[in-house]
């Protein structure tokens, strides 16, 4: 049984959802365009669940995808990418130290999301949005989640005896976790599609891996959400969101309970899931900037994670590289101006 507090908390994040959706409904009409003020967005694009899309929305995305798995790569990291997709993998692995447990985690996180969502849309004709994975939902049962449709999704959890972890490999310095990398994906859209970086610093051609784990899904349940949208600073929040090495959190649950590449701290956006989760994240940063409008510049924490130390300001570079652009921290704090210009519902 529930206790007030964690209902008390559950129902807070209830009324934030719903008041989101009334503003992104009143602000887009029935066929949601909005119409801003100059220098402001004149449409938002929309990101939904993936539950909440059609078939062929799914198929659409998945498609776009394997179109950026096919386009050759412009300039990425790690000359191993051979792709566009690769090339965004490679950037994460080559920033990954300078990307996490630091204050720019979260307005990295959606600058590099949406990057990836002009990539599609730009080069791919995507016509949508990217879509967000809310594993609230399947916290109960990962593996009955919709979003391992053969067809309709992402492909199934990896198969045993299908892969093995490149032996003589420091698999600390890596963060290589092999119990992790259950075998190769062998359905749905990418099942066919060859990784060239990872796991960590590696650069070996091998399967998409994964390794559903259960055990992980405490930190991503309604209640972990609802805990975490309740916290009152930047610097509580971002902590309780983002996790480490001692204290899993829900940035962490979500990676480590795909397993296989998702599991690593460089090489995760090997795998395609790794955008509808940080979209996630990107949403639950969304709704909790939205509760307090001094929130839309707040910001805090250092931007290294060894010393020396210095705090990050609105002013910071987010660094993209070949990916998309680089730009500070104040441009990406609020998603309904431009240059972002889209909304969660």
């Amino acid at each position: 049984m529930q206790s007030p507090r964690v209902a008390f908390l559950f129902l807070l994040y209830l009324i934030t959802l719903f008041r989101n959706s009334v503003l992104a409904e009143s602000k887009h009409g029935e066929n949601h365009a909005a119409t801003f003020k100059e220098g402001c967005c004149m449409e938002l694009l929309q990101r939904k669940e993936w539950r909440i899309l059609s078939d062929g929305e799914k198929i659409a995305y998945t498609n776009a995808i394997k179109c950026l798995m096919s386009l050759p790569a412009q300039n990425p990291a790690f000359s191993e990418a051979k792709t566009r997709f690769d090339e965004f993998q490679a950037l994460h692995v080559h920033l990954a130290d300078n990307i996490h447990r630091v204050g720019q985690f979260l307005p990295w996180h959606r600058q590099f999301l949406l990057s990836y969502e002009r990539a599609l849309r730009n080069e791919c004709e995507y016509q949508g949005a990217t879509p967000y994975w809310d594993w609230s939902l399947d916290s109960r049962n990962i593996s009955a989640s919709p979003i391992w449709d053969p067809v309709t999704g992402f492909g199934g959890n990896g198969v045993p005896g299908t892969y093995t972890v490149p032996k003589n490999v420091n698999y600390t310095e890596n963060l290589i976790f092999p119990e992790a990398f259950v075998g190769c994906v062998m359905d749905g859209p990418f099942a066919n599609y060859t990784v060239r970086l990872g796991p960590g610093f590696l650069q070996t051609n091998h399967c998409l891996t994964r390794g559903i784990d259960q055990s992980y899904s405490v930190h991503i349940t309604y209640e972990a959400v609802a805990r975490t949208l309740h916290l009152p600073t930047f610097e509580q929040f971002r902590l309780e969101l983002e996790g480490g090495a001692a204290a899993h959190k829900m940035h962490d649950g979500g990676h480590y309970m795909v397993g296989g590449e998702m599991s690593n701290f460089y090489s995760s956006p090997a795998d395609p899931l790794f955008f509808v989760h940080h979209a996630t994240l990107d949403r639950i940063w969304w709704n909790w900037q939205q509760m307090v409008p001094s929130r839309l510049t707040e910001v805090s924490g250092y931007s290294t994670y060894e010393p020396p130390f210095s705090n990050i300001t609105l002013d910071f570079e987010l660094r993209l590289g070949s990916v998309g652009l680089s730009v500070p921290i104040r441009k990406v704090m609020d998603i309904h101006k431009a240059p972002n210009c889209y909304t969660y519902v």
